[in-house]
Order: C-alpha cells, then sequence, then structure tokens
C-alpha cells in the first residue's frame, strides 16, 4: 500500500520550565523517540533529533534564536537522525564513532532492517513489528524508504561521566548509564531534580536485548538511578514520570532480573 504524504512531521508540546517535547507521529511506536528541546540564556539544548526523516532544524526554527548544542543520549538510529543539522554535537566517548562515521545508506523496511531474530526478541520485549515500513507516511512526495541517508554529524565533541554541559543558565552533569547501549548517558541537573534519561530508562518496555545491550550494566545502571533524588524523568520514549514511578519501573526491571543477577 502506498504511503500518503503527510502534512507535517513534528508534533511539539510545551511541558514547561523551559522545555519542549517534539516527537514524529508518522514513525512506529518502537522508532518514535522524544525529542527534547532545553531553552537556555546562551545556547540551547536539543537532546536527541529523531530518525532524521524530515528537517527538524526547520520544525524547530521558531524555538530557536541562539546556538545549539545536540546531544545524543545514545547512538541508536531513532535518537540521531537529525545530529547532522545542528553545528555541534555532543555524545558519550564509547559512541562518539557512531555519530561521525555512521552506517550511511539504510532501509526503512522493518524486513530489511529487523533481522528476525530481532523482531522476535522485540517482540516478547512488548514491541510488535509489522510487516512494511518503520515511517506510516512520507515526508515529502518522491521520497524513498529504502535510501534513508543517515548523514555524519559536523562537530562531535565527546564527553565522559561527571562533564557538565552547560547553558548560561543552566548546568547539566552527565551520567554515564549503559546497558541499553554502551553509552547510553543521561543529563542530570541536581538543582530542579530533573533527568533526561535516554532509553536508560523510560515509562514503556525496556530493551536490553540488542546486539550491544549488556544486562549486568543495566542492573548496575538501575542501582544507581534508584538512589538518585529525582522530581522528574524526561525518557527517550514514553510520558515523563516523578520519582515514586521511577522507583517502581527500576525494581520491575531489577525483578525481572534477578536470575541473571546472581
Amino acid at each position: 500500500m502506498a504511503l500518503a504524504i503527510a502534512d507535517r512531521w513534528f508534533e511539539q508540546r510545551s511541558i514547561g520550565d523551559g522545555i519542549t517535547l517534539l516527537w514524529e507521529p508518522h514513525v512506529i511506536p518502537l522508532m518514535r523517540c522524544n525529542i527534547w528541546h532545553v531553552r537556555g540564556r546562551d545556547r540551547d539544548l536539543i537532546i536527541d533529533t529523531g530518525m532524521g526523516v524530515a528537517s527538524l532544524h526547520d520544525a524547530t526554527r521558531h524555538l530557536i534564536d541562539k546556538p545549539v548544542l545536540a546531544i545524543a543520549t545514545h547512538t541508536h538510529l531513532d535518537h540521531i537522525g537529525g545530529h547532522h543539522e545542528f553545528e555541534e554535537t555532543v555524545v558519550h566517548v564509547t559512541e562518539a564513532a557512531n555519530l561521525s562515521e555512521p552506517e550511511s545508506v539504510i532501509s526503512l523496511r522493518n524486513e530489511a532492517y529487523f533481522s528476525a531474530e530481532g523482531r522476535r526478541k522485540l517482540q516478547e520485549a512488548g514491541y510488535e513489528i509489522p510487516d512494511g515500513c518503520m515511517i506510516t507516511a512520507l515526508p515529502e512526495t518522491g521520497y524513498d524508504p529504502d535510501h534513508y541517508h543517515l548523514r555524519p554529524a559536523k562537530r562531535v565533541r565527546a564527553v565522559e561521566e561527571g562533564m557538565r554541559i552547560d547553558t548560561g543558565d543552566r548546568s547539566f552533569e552527565v551520567l554515564h548509564l549503559p546497558g541499553h547501549s554502551p553509552g547510553s548517558m543521561g543529563l542530570w541537573e541536581e538543582k530542579t531534580g530533573t533527568l533526561f534519561s535516554g532509553d536508560a530508562l523510560y515509562d514503556g518496555p525496556l530493551l536490553d536485548q540488542l546486539e550491544d545491550s549488556d544486562v549486568p550494566a543495566y542492573i548496575r545502571t538501575m542501582e544507581r538511578l534508584r538512589k538518585l533524588p529525582v522530581n522528574i524523568v524526561h525518557g527517550g520514549h514514553d510520558p515523563s514520570f516523578d520519582r515514586a514511578r521511577m522507583i517502581a519501573l527500576v525494581d520491575a526491571y531489577l525483578a525481572s532480573r534477578v536470575p541473571v543477577r546472581a
């Protein structure tokens, strides 16, 4: 079945505290990441950039009037598609090469991108991957999902645990949160108790069955997050949540991995 042309590619909603959430409604749920715009005094942050099917830079033009730092909480396809549009990017040192030298041409057909075993594991985790395409509409006439281009980021700055990312009036500490991927990281603002957690933690089926996942590392990450005095968590997918919900999500994950811990 031919895909229709989308009226617009991104939706957005201000959530307060200078933060805007953007998302791609025409991307299947597994690959529909949260894109966070954080307004700063001297520069803004874009935390994750989605699939890159349509221009995030153009979609955020009305929000941004100063330099932008594009953060990659990790380098899975659904989080880094638009990083190449911004002048400076930040990623954990473990995954820096994935931004500067990404796999260039990819098919967005689910049958081509996901192996049969990969689809089976994702289904077991709670994500149904249908036959067809990762996108349910086209951004423009003539767009070819079989020749999706993942472009290199222009200027990549590699960071590590404990380094800080500042906007002039806000300061975030880099937390290395491996498990979902080797270089998964979060941004922690202690003053407000705000955590941008990427895919280390979100309010949906968590994935530790991927090729680059590490369950023992994920367990250590969860134990660490459980102690963090957060007020609100903005994850890589699904709605934001408070500390009580964070504790419930962490405890559920740890309980499911008790045999692995032993």
